[in-house]
């Protein structure tokens, strides 16, 4: 039996991230119907009450709802920030989420937080310490944790293994899942010069709970991931690939920076649904 059976993870179908922009065409229009399902950013979420909580119950009210962490900063070397694990397990039980997701990176380090997705050194010694931190925090918040691929911008030089294998075994030994960035792999791929649809054919497909779809800026020389375009067209067929080997897994489209409309947000959506139906057998 695989992870996502053995979880009971559903497939909640093609989502987007809930940003301030189209709170109103989402909760005061029908804007909610045109999906199926929103992702928020866990660390927005994270209080006791007022405006964001008020809106948060109103959206849980029509569609699930996902919490997306950007600060547990799993691969730090600092013990993990308890206030942060307390106010995260106090939102991932206010949502009864199917699963609740952060990043294969570090953000903190010598007791200052960072603000960004740092990755790790792909290490024996880094795998263990992120699989015993995730084992404690998916312990304390009760519910999987998916893993997310980061995009980078440099290597290590004391890496031991390509990402894919790395990211594989932590999941593995910390029999948690992963969510999968198919863009950040080909903003990767293109920034390290391997081969994206090795990376996508090597993950244990049992274990991807969920897929991010986004768009970025070509630089020439490299890729930045922005999350601020389309969904490129070899990001569309990676994903087409990806779908193939997981079967159909909840899948988000982000959309953070030159945010559009609603409406031109939702055409990206549909055309993720066109994919991942053309994608299955």
């Amino acid at each position: 039996m695989g992870f996502r059976d053995r979880h009971q993870v559903p497939d909640l179908g093609i989502g987007v991230g809930f940003r301030p922009k189209h709170a109103a065409d989402i909760l005061q229009g029908n804007g909610w119907s045109q999906v199926d399902w929103f992702e928020v950013i866990s660390e927005n979420f994270m209080v006791g009450g007022g405006v964001p909580i008020e809106n948060l119950e109103r959206l849980r009210a029509v569609r699930p709802v996902v919490p997306h962490g950007v600060s547990l900063s799993i691969g730090a070397v600092e013990a993990l920030d308890e206030d942060y694990l307390v106010r995260l397990g106090a939102l991932t039980k206010r949502l009864a989420p199917p699963w609740f997701s952060d990043h294969a990176c570090f953000c903190r380090a010598a007791g200052r937080d960072l603000h960004d997705l740092l990755p790790l050194p792909h290490t024996r010694e880094a795998i263990a310490l992120v699989v015993e931190r995730i084992k404690r925090v998916q312990g304390e918040i009760g519910r999987p944790l998916a893993l997310e691929n980061v995009s980078s911008y440099l290597t290590y030089e004391t890496s031991e293994m390509p990402e894919w294998e790395f990211i594989s075994e932590i999941a593995e030994r910390a029999d948690c899942g992963l969510l999968l960035d198919v863009n950040n792999i080909y903003v990767s791929a293109r920034n390290h010069g391997f081969d994206a649809s090795r990376y996508v054919d090597a993950i244990p497909a049992d274990r991807v709970l969920q897929i991010h779809l986004a768009g970025h800026t070509d630089n020439g020389t490299y890729l930045l991931d922005t999350h601020s375009d389309h969904v490129s067209d070899p990001v569309w067929e990676l994903y087409a690939r990806a779908i193939k080997r997981t079967g159909p897994v909840s899948t988000l489209i982000e959309w953070d920076e030159s945010i559009p409309t609603w409406e031109v947000l939702v055409s990206e959506t549909e055309r993720a649904r066109r994919e991942r139906g053309g994608a299955l057998p």
